[in-house]
């Protein structure tokens, strides 16, 4: 009887460490699985971050030039907020809109501008001549943080 139950008992300890190996691969193949899909999610974000970059060169690849940039908002004494094209820049404060020079870039034309993304060239401006651009930004505060710069633009079309 004895023996018996000496046997029981390890063949149940047997079955428990069977069941502990068990649990134990199968949160190694869990951990795995999730470190798969980490690497995974990585490489979509910077293929995805790639792409991005991919389409900004292709879409850039028009007329070059470098340009003096300052910033604008609707937002200032006198100013109506709407553009030259027609533009309401009041009721659409998140529009990428550009006042140029039309006689170096055509109003309507799309425009790429060096830290500032894609942007429509909708407005003028009466310190606007030649080579010189404004871009509108939502804020004030935002307009003294671009304060002036010299920037490369891509007129795309």
């Amino acid at each position: 009887e004895q023996e018996q139950a000496q046997a029981a008992q390890a063949q149940a300890a047997q079955e428990q460490a069977q069941k502990e190996q068990e649990q134990a691969q199968a949160a190694q193949a869990q951990a795995a699985q999730e470190q798969a899909q980490k690497e995974q999610a990585a490489q979509q974000q910077q293929q995805a971050a790639q792409q991005q970059q991919q389409q900004s060169q292709q879409q850039a690849s028009g007329k070059s030039m470098t340009v003096e940039a300052t910033a604008y908002t609707a937002n200032c004494a006198g100013c109506s907020g709407t553009t030259a094209t027609g533009v309401n820049l009041k009721s659409n404060p998140n529009q990428r809109v550009i006042a140029v020079d039309p006689s170096v870039i055509p109003l309507g034309s799309k425009v790429y501008v060096e830290g500032y993304g894609q942007a429509v060239a909708a407005d003028t401006g009466g310190a606007i001549k030649g080579n010189r651009i404004d871009v509108f930004v939502s804020s004030d505060s935002a307009a003294q943080d671009w304060g002036r710069r010299s920037v490369k633009i891509t007129v795309i079309d």
